[in-house]
């Protein structure tokens, strides 16, 4: 029989390639509304499908280990007796996942005592023995002495199960230097670490490899142990029991009794609607498709109508006065797409519950819409600022903006916020949105229009709404819309930059970065790439001999903030050198992105994103204005670059001073901190002052530098470690401060204390205008995650505060200047400040506003203090 007539037999090591995939897929990204974490089943199942896909099996089973105890662990209780224990996470994913198998009809086989390992060592013997052609995907190594002729091993990188290596003998032969029937033989010199199997000292890879070799096979080698030199010879006879004892546990079984045979494991149809069911269960919506797709079914086929599945309206074409017709006869909130090419509207749809209309853009259509989108009529979007701004273009504004369903779907998950309309379409009303297909030149199917997309958009909407919590509900209408609509004038209005400054600029960090290698070089003797992680490793750590540093996959870490460590701790010319050329190779990137984004107008008109984060705050991209650096000359000099414009006077900055510490004070009602706020004394000297025992004028730099470590670490739930590393004092010094602190500050020690405890309870935090973030992982019994969630939700509050009265000050602001006329607009919103664009003789009338809006952006027990800077440029406009 040709190869090619051979079927092809593929066993799988569930337990192997599940785990790998749990520890590939971030944790927190997949788990159901009931909280069963589901990144393990879902990982295994996605590189199956590739797999089945790929490799196209006639026969298919899945193996699995039973426990941790088998007949080897009777023979050598240690074995892999060092493993830890099971991630909680992990723990009930297994029993789903051959579930998931089951329902896919897909052989699962497990047996007491036995390893999932020997289970693939018999298949694959009894399937190369009746002429299959096997594969055997796992990520245990052991299994390398099962390929032959017959038998391929697929084998998962370090990246997860996404890349699989493929193993014939002779790329086992190529990488090993042994064939396959010998890498156990390595092994048992060696050791096998994950199995807790230890090999002979002083002897690696190579070695082993040159032995075997040498002698032919390992007894041969183990019969001439005598005739080794050196110290590797000393402990080869020390250590013969461990490698004979290596051997006889590292050797597959290959007639274990099984159930099956190979030709019992032909690929079966699917249970179709208990894949759906199992799949519904785990809320698997993407995954789906693509099962069904590799089975050969058709998703649609026999799948139930979800319950409130409505029948996809008509959405007919019509003229701009039959929009006009249509809308005044339309009820209720309207949903709105317009779809936007070059930056201008090209189509629009608009539909109710029951009915959708659309229609080509035109000078007509503007005219008889720019009435409608200004009036109060109700107004509902899917990601609107891009659309928003498009009509603004077109001379059109929006006003009543009644619902985004992107923001309000990130307002209900702002840990994994969903993208798209289409992301929504699937899990609030569980259908899929129509869509035409990206891959195909001529789609097959169009996809949903405009109208039917607008339809798609209220109903989402409705969904929505009825799971909203009314405080998450009041910061949609009062906060997030409000924002959305002054971002999209910021992004249109852009701000003024100096090409000549950031050019002439890059130009000497380029030089600099330029001499500083030189220097480099001279200090150690020749040229290297220094932006090469592997010519830097061997440098420092094999040429200057450093401490290594942390591992990493590739070697040893080389990322600034571990070297910045090494130098301090052992420096070195050399290294000092690399971090300076990283600082200036680093900024001179920052400032080309800039230059490369300012426009034709001469102005960048930066993104912000509103649902980039966990917090509320809000970030830019396209270019991303928050890397600019803070308070160095550098950051100075990038900064004097943002110009006023043409038409304008000046530029003015406003910011709140130490806002999370006075959200803080609030929160807490902490009266200590309370009285630093009201007196108008500097918080840091009043808080040393009452930490240290002194009078405040006693206070020294170093103290206030302390206690504002102490101040702002508690908000990030800094320990006692992180505190003396940050301070580089001694962690008994740094836990003496934090007891001070608290001896004198304790409502903010209760405070702290208790809203994590609140938020265990809840299952989330929330800030001072009903803002929530979950926080599952408050419950976990994982160690790790539960510690990392509870720094976090120390922090939510007050970050997620603070982010709100910003947005709430800003929209304020954009609005008051607008209803009073003024020619003056806010242009940006970085970190914790904004920049106003001032128009000439509004000077007075602009401070006043900023001052007044941003003092009154929230009711806390403690002023609002905003310090305001006025100039030319944004660097002298600080303060």
């Amino acid at each position: 029989m040709t190869d090619s007539a051979k079927p092809t037999l593929l066993v799988v090591d569930g337990h192997s390639l599940a785990y790998r995939a749990f520890y590939a897929l971030p944790v927190d990204n997949f788990s159901t509304k009931d909280g069963q974490h589901t990144n393990g089943i879902y990982g295994f199942l996605s590189m199956l499908v590739n797999l089945v896909k790929a490799e196209r099996p006639t026969h298919l089973a899945v193996a699995f280990d039973t426990s941790r105890q088998s007949f080897r662990t009777r023979e050598y209780p240690e074995y892999k007796a060092n493993r830890s224990e099971t991630p909680a996470e992990f723990k009930g994913q297994i029993p789903l996942l051959q579930e998931c198998l089951a329902a896919m009809s897909i052989p699962v086989l497990q047996q007491e005592d036995i390893e999932a390992d020997d289970i693939l060592a018999t298949l694959a013997a009894e399937g190369a023995a009746a002429g299959f052609h096997v594969l055997v995907c796992s990520g245990d190594r052991d299994t390398i002495q099962l390929v032959n002729d017959d038998v391929t091993l697929l084998y998962p990188n370090v990246q997860g199960v996404s890349q699989l290596k493929r193993y014939d003998r002779e790329a086992v032969i190529e990488r090993y230097g042994v064939p396959p029937e010998q890498y156990p033989d390595i092994a048992a010199l060696v050791g096998e670490t994950s199995d807790n199997l230890p090999g002979v000292p002083k002897v690696g890879e190579k070695t082993a490899v040159k032995w075997l070799t040498q002698f032919g096979s390992l007894d041969a080698l183990l019969d001439g142990a005598d005739t080794i030199k050196g110290v590797v010879g000393g402990n080869l006879r020390e250590h013969l029991d461990d490698v004979r004892r290596n051997r006889m546990l590292n050797r597959l079984m290959r007639d274990v009794e099984l159930p099956v045979t190979p030709a019992d494991l032909a690929v079966q149809p699917m249970d179709a609607q208990a894949v759906r069911d199992i799949f519904a269960r785990l809320e698997f919506r993407t995954l789906l498709p693509r099962v069904f797709e590799v089975a050969g079914l058709d998703p649609s086929v026999g799948a139930a109508p979800a319950a409130d599945a409505e029948p996809l309206p008509a959405s007919p074409t019509v003229n701009a006065g039959a929009v006009t017709e249509w809308l005044a006869a339309a009820e209720g909130v309207i949903g709105v797409t317009v779809v936007v090419q070059g930056g201008l509207p090209h189509r629009i749809g608009l539909a109710t519950t029951s009915a959708a209309v659309e229609a080509d853009w035109s000078d007509d259509l503007a005219d008889g819409l720019r009435d409608w989108f200004a009036s109060e009529t109700p107004k509902a979007f899917s990601d609107a600022k891009t659309q928003i701004k498009a009509l603004r273009r077109a001379g059109i504004t929006v006003t009543n903006l009644a619902f985004d369903t992107v923001i309000a779907g990130w307002l209900l998950r702002p840990s994994l916020p969903d993208k798209t309309l289409a992301d929504l379409v699937d899990r609030y009303l569980d259908e899929k949105l129509p869509e035409a297909d990206p891959s195909q030149l001529v789609p097959e199917n169009e996809g949903a229009t405009p109208g039917q997309l607008s339809w798609f958009t209220l109903r989402v909407a409705d969904a929505l709404r009825a799971e909203l919590p009314a405080s998450v509900a009041s910061v949609l209408t009062d906060i997030e819309l409000p924002t959305l609509s002054t971002l999209a004038d910021m992004e249109l209005a852009g701000v003024a930059v100096s090409h000549e400054k950031l050019s002439g600029f890059s130009a000497e960090l380029a030089a600099r970065a330029d001499g500083i290698a030189q220097q480099a070089y001279a200090a150690i003797g020749r040229e290297v790439n220094l932006g090469s992680p592997k010519q830097l490793q061997e440098v420092l750590f094999d040429e200057l001999e450093l401490p290594k540093t942390r591992k990493t996959k590739t070697g040893y870490s080389t990322d600034a903030a571990v070297l910045a460590d090494l130098q301090e701790s052992h420096p070195h010319p050399f290294l000092s050198l690399l971090l300076q050329h990283r600082e200036a190779t680093k900024l001179r990137q920052i400032i080309e992105s800039l230059d490369g984004a300012i426009a034709a107008d001469g102005r960048i008109h930066t993104t912000y994103v509103q649902t980039g984060s966990q917090t509320g705050r809000l970030s830019s991209t396209d270019p991303n204005l928050q890397n600019i650096p803070i308070r160095t000359e550098e950051s100075r000099r990038i900064r004097a670059a943002f110009e006023v414009g043409d038409g304008y006077e000046t530029l003015l900055t406003a910011d709140y001073s130490q806002i999370e510490m006075r959200i803080m004070a609030h929160l807490s009602e902490d009266p200590g901190l309370i009285e630093a706020f009201r007196s108008g004394e500097d918080l840091h000297r009043f808080v040393g002052a009452r930490v240290f025992a002194v009078a405040p004028e006693e206070v020294t730099p170093a103290m206030r530098t302390k206690v504002k470590a102490m101040s702002y670490g508690l908000v990030y739930g800094l320990s006692a470690f992180g505190l003396s590393k940050q301070l580089r004092i001694e962690q008994s010094e740094a836990k003496q401060l934090m007891m001070e602190y608290f001896a004198r500050f304790g409502a903010v020690r209760d405070y702290l204390r208790s809203s994590v405890e609140q938020a265990r309870i809840d299952g989330y935090t929330e800030t001072i205008f009903g803002r929530r973030r979950p926080f599952p992982d408050l419950a976990s019994p994982n160690r790790v995650l539960r510690e990392n969630a509870e720094r976090a939700a120390l922090n939510a509050p007050i970050q997620g505060s603070a982010a709100d009265i910003m947005k709430i000050a800003l929209f304020r602001i954009h609005e008051e200047l607008m209803s009073q006329g003024l020619g003056s607009r806010v242009l940006l919103q970085i970190h914790d400040e904004l920049v106003v664009e001032v128009a000439a003789g509004e000077w007075d009338r602009v401070e006043e506003i900023v001052r007044v809006r941003m003092a009154d952006a929230a009711d806390l027990t403690v002023p609002l203090d905003v310090q305001i800077g006025r100039g030319g440029d944004w660097d002298t406009a600080g303060h």
